[in-house]
Order: structure tokens, then C-alpha cells, then sequence
């Protein structure tokens, strides 16, 4: 029987069981009591979808390449980390659609392209990242997720030139940033962590940690500009989006913060981490170099792919 929003209350009702769905996933710093009802912008970009029986969009832009620094990452193509949240976000989908059956489709708008060269990872690493999630993604029949690029996007320019053109539509004024920075508390959080991973994803720095650092802060704006106007650029592609998000989002706002696995503190990512089968069967995303003392490498089709606990926590390899 085809789905349909009679009577005039099913939207909202469908909406919310929908959205709390999401919540027990919520990527935030923020320690308080949520409902469907504190968030009503993505309420209403579902209701307005559910209204009309039409399947629902979800945009995460995320996955954009690992990290540089070997101490934190197996390589530069997707490992476990990715395979699990790639499989979380579809049965994310398929559970949205056992209430509602338009269903979900979720929409991976990799962004490596966009500010690769602000932190020291190449196109052709980010090319190889992008294509290997698409292959994971056919091979383990996600069939609600899919891959968006900026090579999906303006034609056969270079990609300096997409760079350049997104940056140049989109990008806020670094002037307008440095000053949202200065009066929001959440922006200024968002600069902090940026600077944060930039610092600990160089590896083999040249100059004094000082210096590194006030390079790193500089680099920051750029990150979160070049972000900002990919976040518009996809907005411009998929207008009836719900946007999702991998930093963390004050309850409320107007992207929603998404936990993809289980990880120390709410801004890892599995690009920046390495994944670790713990004793019990969970896992849990940590530097590779953490991962290592508490577990042994498995690999996976001739790479490696994750660590085995085999040691209890914090007890580390005799030496």
C-alpha cells in the first residue's frame, strides 16, 4: 500500500518519530536534555518532506581523505573506521524507513577536494579516498548512500580552479570569520578544534611547535571558509536537504551534529583516527599509535584495515 500524510497530523508525528531516530546519535559538547521539538529546523525540512510522501535527503559533508600524520591513521585509503560508518549511516536510513516507506537516501558530500591543499593531502590521494568509499559502498550494498564530489560539480576545470571558484561564490570574508569567531562561543569552539587536528595532522614540521602552531591557526579560517562554501554549494545541489554534520552542533542549530562511532572526545572522525575491536565486540575510533598499544593490526584484502584488542586497557606491549 503506497504511503500517504492523511490525516493532517501524520506529518508531524511521523516527523518526530523520524528525527528520534537521529538524537541518540547527536555529535555535541553540550550536556542537556533533547527532543524532537528542540530542533525545529530539521523538524520542518522532514515534516515538509513527509507531508508531500516523498523520500527524505539527508547531506553529510564528511569523508573528505585521511589524515597526513601516519601516527594517526593506516594509510590514505578508507579502512574499517569507514566501513562502519558507512554501514551505521545506511541502517541509519533503513531504520527511518521501517516508520516512514519513502525511506532515506543519505548523500556523502565528500569535501577532501575543497581544502586539500590547506591540509598537506593531494588530489590524487583524495581522488583515490573518494573512489575507494564509492567502490565499499557497491561492494557491502548500501544502497541508500551515496558519493557527491566537487569533480561532480563545474565541468572539466581543474581542480585549483573549483577551488578557487567555490572559495570566491561562497566563502565568507575572512574579516566577517575573525569577527564570528570573536562573539560566538560555538565558532570559536569549531576554530579551536580545527587548529587543534591541523596541529596534530602535520607530521615532520620543520619549525618550532610555536610557529607550527600560529601557521596551523592561520590555516583554521581557510578550513572553516572553504567549508562554509562547500556546506552552500551543496545546499545549492540538494536544496531539500536535511544537513547533517561530523563537528559538533549546539542543540538547535541549524545542521545536526552526527556521531559516527564510538571515540574519545565528539570531534574524532574515522579519517583521523584508526579503529579498534575492543574485547567485548565495540569498537571505538583512537590514534593509530594508541590503537597499536592495545591491540594487534588485522589486515584486509593486502591493507590494513583495523587493531584487535588483545590487551586490557592501558597495559602496554613488553618491551
Amino acid at each position: 500500500m503506497p504511503f500517504t500524510t492523511a490525516p493532517e497530523n501524520l506529518p508531524t508525528e511521523t516527523s518526530a518519530a523520524i528525527l528520534n531516530l537521529l538524537l541518540p546519535h547527536h555529535r555535541t559538547t553540550e550536556r542537556t536534555h533533547t527532543s524532537a521539538e528542540t530542533f525545529p529546523h530539521q523538524l520542518r525540512q522532514i515534516s515538509e518532506r513527509v507531508h508531500e510522501g516523498a523520500p527524505i535527503t539527508l547531506t553529510l559533508p564528511g569523508f573528505p581523505c585521511k589524515s597526513p600524520n601516519p601516527a594517526k591513521v593506516l594509510g590514505h585509503l578508507p579502512d574499517m573506521g569507514e566501513q562502519l560508518s558507512l554501514t551505521f549511516l545506511d541502517t541509519l536510513c533503513s531504520e527511518i524507513e521501517r516508520i516512514y516507506p519513502p525511506g532515506a537516501q543519505m548523500i556523502i558530500c565528500s569535501d577532501g577536494h575543497v581544502f586539500g591543499d590547506l591540509i598537506g593531502v593531494t588530489d590524487e590521494h583524495v581522488d583515490a579516498y573518494s573512489d575507494d568509499l564509492r567502490v565499499l559502498i557497491r561492494r557491502l550494498g548500501l544502497e541508500r548512500l551515496s558519493v557527491f564530489d566537487l569533480r561532480d560539480v563545474l565541468g572539466g576545470l581543474t581542480p585549483d580552479a573549483k577551488r578557487a571558484h567555490v572559495h570566491e561564490s561562497y566563502a565568507p570574508t575572512v574579516e566577517a570569520l575573525r569577527a564570528e569567531v570573536r562573539a560566538d562561543e560555538n565558532t570559536l569552539a569549531l576554530y579551536r578544534g580545527i587548529t587543534r587536528f591541523l596541529v596534530e595532522d602535520t607530521a615532520d614540521y620543520p619549525g618550532t611547535r610555536s610557529a607550527l602552531q600560529r601557521e596551523c591557526r592561520q590555516r583554521a579560517y581557510g578550513v572553516i571558509r572553504r567549508s562554509r562554501a562547500w556546506g552552500d554549494l551543496v545546499a545549492d545541489h540538494h536544496p531539500h536537504s536535511v544537513r547533517l554534520s561530523i563537528h559538533p552542533q549546539p542543540v538547535g542549530a541549524a545542521k545536526f551534529g552526527i556521531r559516527l562511532l564510538d571515540a574519545p572526545d565528539a570531534w574524532t572522525t574515522p579519517w583521523h583516527a584508526s579503529a579498534l575491536r575492543r574485547a567485548d565486540g565495540s569498537w571505538a575510533l583512537m590514534p593509530r599509535a594508541k590503537a597499536a598499544q592495545r591491540g594487534r593490526l588485522v589486515s584486509r584484502d593486502g591493507r590494513p584495515s583495523h587493531f584487535i584488542q588483545d590487551r586490557p586497557l592501558g597495559q602496554h606491549p613488553q618491551r
